[in-house]
């Protein structure tokens, strides 16, 4: 979804303002006398605890040697009136149960269910009603689902007197399919079905919540029934689409057949099998250059409209496309769009290439957007992983900052973002419905690398994690393992911005390249599979080689904070004793940056300091300190020379309301 771009801004929002009269240093504990009662493992739900126990998963954060997930291939004709706003679909789904267990029904994900009047929604708004995924037509290996059983065409009856194929929910963006024979592990099911949907237009509020502008430019996405993810951990996932939060999809392979109007282009997932049908000669003969350069060159351009023009002559054309082991499916088509491509260079792959399909008069949102999502590909294939698939689209439409596999919805502007979910959840797909901050927060965070990188100068970190201080203690904000699709007006901190600080802190104790090295090698084992926050919160452990579960346990399943500060500071000769206190049930380790004065004794050597120059010492106590519950530590300071200042918490990594009590002497 659209990056929040600026972090300093949204960090800038969360900082709290004091009202006239108001104490500003009010006590951070109600007892601070009572020790800290300091949690040093992770909660494990029930469904955890059964992975492990089944070998699904295990302690290493691996999928564990019984490991599986089901999967889903689709083969689609869609059929776009442009006149009634309207796509006419059938499919046939090809369901692979992996699971041990015999499924007893199916479960279907009808997203644009959202746009009928009687769903539940979050905070996203529709540009209009409609009648919503309106389903004609269900049956399963072969068998008719009666879809008249409860009158009006919208469901069919509930079992009664035995088993029974029938389906409740059509007009709910969950369905549930009750199967007369159940699918067998290690089996297969055949679903079919038809259907029609009208892509909303007008101004609406949210992401996906406008899917057309007037009627010449379409921008379908969960435009068709697909079915949900079973997985070892839930069974069924059965979230509601509520809006705001996304999705958590199957892999499989798509095949999808696209009509519309000759002279319309269509892009989308996966890489067109036809163009030879649908692209004219001077048209196919200009992409047989997109990987010769980086350059951006122009396969259909602005005064290239209609049908021989844009498009092979004809009243209507069906574009082709296929795509493997991928989660979805999205696209765009528009009478007039223009059609560029450029390429990267992926490490260890070679050239793919990148297309920008707009409009003409969007021209200058799309100006940079070629080497923005090359620079995107290029350098988080190095960050994390090789970019797995064949091309990248970037295409125009009114949903401005949207992700799928292959497609970006996207101007210049997100591009970079909107790319780098090419990896969460794209190729590393977790359950975004229930934990954002797997994806939303792991690319915030890669952006942060990746602008730095873009502009040739070091990443800056410091100071993200000190101010999650200023958020610590809000009521409205749920915890990051809260779900997601519940999250409420806190959403968008909980899921895009909160991460980054998390990861900040997490830099700070073990240091940024060890970081970013761990979860490289995270995407990699996880590639195409369904990581839960257990396998993240261990796998990051076992490969740092840290027990860390205390850092994730505050950061993930609470809202507290650290607030450091130096409470006291006497000198006796070179000896100088600090005491820090931490009021916040949060721990962190004890960095003391110590300016020595300019002349005096020869330095001594600490075994827990590091010089940085002749007369700076950064000087480390590990956060095991404070698991005795203590709230304040002498921190001793034998360093042969007297000591000028100290600061606590030198490069802001730990969350503090208040930083200015970090200082000796105060300013």
């Amino acid at each position: 979804m659209l990056s929040i771009r600026r972090l300093a801004v949204v960090l800038c929002v969360l900082t709290p303002v004091v009202l006239e009269g108001q104490q500003a240093a009010a006590p951070q504990s109600s007892n601070p006398s009572v020790p800290r009662a300091i949690r040093r493992d992770v909660p494990l739900t029930n469904s955890i605890r059964r992975a492990y126990a089944a070998g699904t998963r295990d302690l290493t954060g691996r999928p564990g040697p019984s490991y599986w997930q089901i999967g889903v291939d689709y083969s689609i004709d869609v059929k776009l009136d442009p006149p009634a706003d309207t796509l006419t679909g059938s499919e046939t789904i090809t369901l692979r149960n992996a699971s041990p267990q015999e499924l007893t029904g199916i479960v279907l994900r009808l997203d644009h269910n959202i746009f009928r009047g009687n769903v539940p929604r979050g905070a996203s708004v529709p540009a209009e009603n409609t009648d919503g995924m309106v389903v004609t037509r269900l049956a399963v290996n072969g068998e008719a689902v009666d879809l008249a059983a409860a009158g009006g065409g919208r469901r069919g009856g509930a079992p009664s007197g035995g088993r029974r194929l029938s389906v409740t929910g059509l007009d709910q963006t969950v369905a549930t399919i009750s199967l007369a024979n159940p699918i067998a592990p290690a089996a297969t099911a055949t679903l079919q079905i038809e259907w029609h949907t009208k892509l909303p237009g007008g101004p609406g509020r949210g992401h996906r919540m406008t899917q057309r502008w007037g009627h010449e430019l379409f921008q379908p996405t969960q435009w068709y029934p697909r079915v949900a993810v079973y997985d070892d951990l839930r069974g069924w996932d059965t979230s509601p689409y509520l809006g705001p939060s996304e999705f958590y999809n199957n892999f499989g392979r798509f095949d999808v057949r696209v009509n519309v109007p000759a002279g319309w282009i269509v892009t989308g997932t996966g890489v067109l099998q036809n163009p030879g049908d649908v692209f004219t000669q001077k048209a196919r003969d200009r992409l047989t250059h997109a990987l010769d350069s980086d350059d951006v060159i122009t396969i259909v351009g602005a005064d290239e409209k209609g049908p021989g023009q844009s498009t092979m002559p004809g009243d209507r054309l069906t574009w082709r496309f296929v795509a493997d082991t991928v989660n979805d499916f999205a696209w765009l088509t528009a009478s007039n769009l223009v059609l560029k491509a450029t390429r990267a260079t992926i490490p260890g792959k070679g050239p793919i290439p990148v297309y920008l399909a707009y409009q003409p008069d969007h021209e200058s949102g799309y100006a940079n957007a070629g080497p923005i999502a090359r620079h995107a590909l290029e350098f988080y294939s190095k960050l994390w992983a090789p970019y797995p698939f064949p091309q990248l689209t970037v295409q125009d439409g009114p949903d401005n900052g949207m992700e799928y596999p292959m497609v970006i919805n996207s101007n210049q502007g997100p591009a970079d973002h909107e790319t780098g979910h090419q990896w969460w959840p794209m190729m590393v797909s977790n359950n975004e419905t229930s934990y954002g901050w797997m994806d939303e927060g792991f690319n915030q965070y890669m952006n942060i690398l990746s602008e730095s990188d873009s502009r040739k100068i070091a990443p800056n970190l410091n100071n993200l994690g000190q101010a999650y201080g200023r958020t610590s203690g809000n009521e409205d904000e749920p915890s990051m393992m809260w779900s997601a699709n519940n999250a409420g007006g806190m959403y968008g901190f909980q899921t895009y911005s909160k991460t980054p600080l998390m990861l900040s802190m997490l830099g700070g104790i073990v240091g940024d390249s060890e970081v970013q090295r761990a979860m490289s090698e995270y995407a990699k084992t996880w590639a195409f599979k369904h990581p839960s926050p257990w396998d993240f919160i261990f796998f990051m452990d076992r490969t740092l080689g840290r027990d860390l579960q205390w850092f994730w346990y505050y950061w993930l399943w609470t809202t507290e904070s650290v607030d450091g500060s130096i409470a006291s500071v006497t000198q006796s000769g070179a000896r100088t004793i600090v005491t820090v206190r931490q009021d916040g049930q949060m721990p962190s380790p004890i960095v003391l940056k110590v300016k020595l004065a300019a002349s005096g004794a020869a330095v001594k050597p600490m075994v827990n300091a590091k010089m940085l120059d002749d007369t700076t010492a950064l000087v480390t106590f590990p956060v095991d300190v404070w698991f005795i519950g203590n709230r304040t530590f002498q921190a001793t300071l034998d360093l042969g020379r007297s000591i000028e200042s100290i600061q606590l918490d030198p490069d802001g990594r730990f969350p503090d309301r208040d930083p200015a009590d970090n200082v000796w002497p105060r300013k």
